[in-house]
């Protein structure tokens, strides 16, 4: 017995030890978590959803809702139980100025929990977040390089309001603004010096209408929606309080990581797709879906059918990304209708998903790799010691198109996506896709490219002018503030473009400060008044447009003039005249072309111009040239037939399976002996046959799918009813999350979801199997101590016995044994 009592020492020592280990990598600081939220359904279903990702990844401390609510909000709202909250009076209605400025609540409710939360006395570090974020892995400010002093923040680039006037009128010290936002790490410290200076800079520029202006602001509705993000810029810098400013933290679902990079959280302020699946979060500001039971958000593709999407891995990664968003989201909901009492929900192949081994393990915590910790400063110190031209003979490219929600753009889109893929165009492409709330909701191409959305300027929000032409310079420009570029050179085509072959810088003699472009020789403003009214330099302004090739930097400097300079342009209606601009309408609707070329002139950014590169259809092809980019902008006709792009405006040619331009005739029936009608001729029939084998793939590849998709319904059936018996007992334990409800539905919420949690740490594994091997151990020592004892005192009685039964001892010892193993599996 003495040795037994020894072994059972030595197991519980190991437990402690394991056990000591444990609590030794523990947070070595106190931290707690905040965000801001409103009394609305909107932020109700964010808060489900960061509240889920919260406890997924273990992210350490308390987490708190800033609750910023009215009286009258408060009566009737039904959410408190959502999260741990900290109520805040709104100020969304501002008490002073009766400005409606909702954004301000976040600010106000930090220096309210500061001033009277007993939490905040109890605390060495902040981390805020927003609402609409999932965690995807623990958030140690520490760990990510946060000093006293020095707090770490996501980058916010589109802020230019710290290079201009803006910067110079709300602080004392414009140079110390960083581009901040997002994911805010804080020692204590530091935010009870800046929380009140974030508010009152929110407040003065939030007043500061005169310099709302998209060009000082960068926020491309002029509206001062932003004040917020520049309240909190300028209270920083008002105390110099410098960031240390890391750009891989966070990423927005749509975006591609970079390679190496692990992103810990997930910002889906911006609509993103996967395949035909979209989630844009403005198409739910009045869902109520939270207290609807069985309602989730549609589902997105299952990682199966991601993988055949995307062959390039950090795309899929990409992908990847994005669904694992909104599940996240949705296993929220599902987690918390169960807390709301809501009955046991309908069998589906997606809520077997939610509960599968797969999902868990797609969704375990992400930590931070070294790469993902490098700040910008260090990124850019480090840049200045490479040589970026040792073993690498060509630098990056990027191609980008711009278009809008419409069929029109998308059988465009159809064709110069196809074109890109056969004409080996180095680099990735991205569609900038702008949009209205109200068209995205209805869109149905997200598949059809790369795409990054952006809010539609067609209708100016500050003039109402109705100018689609508009949204390529915002589109460029928003793109270029909110996307990790790492191109060197960047080639901006229209989408009635087909590629025929590479656009290169290195071919076209591009370079920093020397752009490439083609001919429009039509833009005759550049020789008259209008150049001088609208740019210092007109003799710098070039005739150029359509193909672009221009250094990242270059573009960086040019894209907030070129939106600039066509608002301009296209606000001086006296000069719309066809002999000033050259535009037979006379109608102003070529004013993103000249904003595009007086725009350069200002910064004196002369063009290398190419009239080899690009050529209209229906124009005689110089012999010899190789031109790389048809651009169908004009009606074109080879014999009877011909084609004009307008005549397409109305029709779905996309979604209608099958749909084609009419076929050119067969270049067998052209007229030989004329060289030149010939030479035309074919490449006009060249060109409307790419059109229509783009098509016909897109309909193959989207058609086709949809006709096996019914056939396999029946095989899907039989793979479900499989998930459905393994997943079995985590069915049961949401029905016994929803049979045992409590009056705290958060504190029942949490134990739920640690019931349904497989076990998956390494840390956890170790305790469990310590603490099992050594009560397996003791019960094996107590059956055999017990037999021999037994054996010693009744040998007399019971020895015929154990010779006709030799086995049972043993067999009864396993039995017992055995059944202590099934009772908690």
């Amino acid at each position: 017995m003495a040795k037994v009592w020894i072994l059972w020492l030595l197991v519980i020592v190991g437990v402690v030890g394991i056990a000591t280990t444990e609590a030794a990598r523990k947070a070595p600081w106190r931290i707690h978590t905040l965000f801001s939220v409103e009394c609305q359904n909107y932020f109700d279903w964010q808060t489900v959803g960061l509240m889920n990702s919260y406890r997924k990844a273990k992210q350490p401390g308390p987490i708190t809702r800033l609750l910023s609510c009215t009286d009258e909000e408060k009566k009737n709202y039904k959410g408190m139980h959502l999260a741990p909250t900290f109520e805040v009076p709104s100020m969304s209605k501002h008490p002073r100025t009766g400005d409606w400025y909702p954004a301000i609540n976040k600010p106000a409710g930090v220096v309210h929990w500061l001033k009277h939360s007993k939490d905040a006395k109890n605390v060495d570090w902040v981390v805020i977040l927003d609402a609409d974020m999932i965690i995807r892995g623990p958030i140690l400010p520490w760990e990510l390089g946060a000093e006293k002093g020095r707090p770490v923040a996501a980058y916010y680039g589109y802020l230019i309001g710290c290079d201009n006037i803006l910067a110079q009128l709300h602080t004392k010290h414009p140079e110390l603004c960083d581009k901040v936002g997002g994911l805010l790490a804080f020692h204590i410290d530091d935010l009870r010096a800046f929380a009140p200076l974030w508010l009152s800079k929110t407040e003065e520029v939030r007043e500061d209408r005169a310099h709302w202006a998209t060009n000082i602001t960068g926020d491309i509705y002029g509206k001062g929606w932003i004040s917020e993000m520049y309240g909190y810029s300028f209270g920083a810098a008002e105390i110099g309080l410098r960031h240390k400013i890391n750009d891989n933290l966070m990423i927005y679902p749509g975006y591609i990581p970079r390679e190496g990079i692990e992103p810990i959280l997930l910002h889906y302020g911006l609509p993103f797709s996967v395949g035909n699946w979209s989630f844009n979060k403005l198409a739910h500001h009045d869902d109520g879906i939270v207290y609807e039971c069985g309602q989730l958000f549609p589902e997105p593709p299952y990682p199966k059918e991601v993988r055949q999407m995307e062959l390039d891995p950090n795309r899929r990664r990409g992908l990847f990304i994005s669904i694992e968003c909104i599940n996240i989201i949705n296993e929220g909901l599902l987690l918390q209708h169960a807390a709301n009492g809501c009955p046991k929900p309908v069998w589906s192949k997606y809520l077997s998903f939610l509960k599968s081994k797969a999902f868990v393990e797609l969704t375990k915590p992400k930590y931070v790799t070294p790469a993902t910790l490098q700040m910008m400063e260090d990124k850019h110190t480090e840049e200045e010691h490479v040589d970026h031209d040792a073993g690498k003979p060509y630098p990056k490219i990027h191609t980008v198109f711009s278009t809008e929600c419409t069929t029109y753009f998308d059988w465009q889109t159809v064709g110069l996506m196809h074109s890109f893929r056969m004409s080996g165009q180095p680099g990735n492409i991205t569609r900038l896709l702008s949009c209205s709330d109200e068209d995205l909701r209805q869109y149905k191409g997200h598949d059809l490219a790369p795409t990054h959305y952006v809010p539609s300027m067609s209708r100016h929000p500050l003039t109402g002018d109705w100018y689609p032409a508009i949204n390529k310079p915002a589109a460029v420009l928003h793109w270029l503030n909110h996307v990790n570029i790492d191109a060197e050179f960047i080639v901006i085509l229209d989408a009635d473009m087909i590629l025929r072959g590479p656009i290169t810088p290195w071919e076209f003699k591009a370079a920093r400060g020397h752009p490439v472009s083609t001919p429009y020789d039509y833009l005759i403003g550049c020789d008259n008044e209008l150049a001088k009214l609208h740019t210092s330099h007109p003799e710098a302004c070039d005739k150029v447009g359509g193909v672009i090739i221009m250094h990242i930097d270059d573009l960086r400097k040019f894209a907030l003039l070129w939106l600039h300079k066509t608002e301009e342009v296209r606000a001086d209606r006296a000069h719309y005249a066809k002999n000033i601009t050259g535009d037979i309408y006379e109608s102003g609707w070529i004013s993103e072309m000249y904003g595009y070329s007086f725009g350069a002139a200002e910064l004196k950014l002369r063009h290398t111009i190419n009239n080899e590169i690009l050529i209209y259809p229906g124009y005689y092809p110089v012999p010899g040239v190789k031109y790389r980019v048809f651009h169908y902008g004009l009606r074109f006709s080879v014999g009877n037939w011909s084609f004009d792009k307008a005549d397409w405006r109305e029709v779905d040619m996309v979604n209608r399976c099958w749909a084609k331009f009419p076929d050119p005739p067969d270049p067998s029936t052209l007229d030989q002996d004329n060289e030149p009608n010939l030479q035309r001729d074919l490449l006009s029939i060249e060109c409307a046959k790419t059109m229509n084998e783009a098509l016909n793939l897109h309909h193959k590849r989207r058609c086709l799918s949809t006709d096996s998709s019914l056939t396999s319904k029946g095989e899907e059936k039989t793979e479900e009813s499989g998930m459905s018996r393994e997943l079995g007992n985590v069915d049961a334990s949401i029905d016994s999350t929803s049979n045992h409800m409590s009056t705290n539905h958060t504190e029942e919420l949490v134990a739920s979801v640690k019931k349904d949690e497989m076990p998956s740490s390494f840390r956890f594994w170790m305790i469990f199997l310590w603490a099992f091997s050594g009560v397996g151990f003791l019960v094996v020592i107590f059956v055999v101590y017990s037999g021999h004892k037994r054996r010693g005192t009744r040998a007399k009685h019971h020895r015929r016995r154990r010779s006709l039964h030799p086995g049972y001892m043993e067999m009864n010892g396993r039995d017992r044994h055995s059944r202590g193993v099934d009772v908690p599996l």
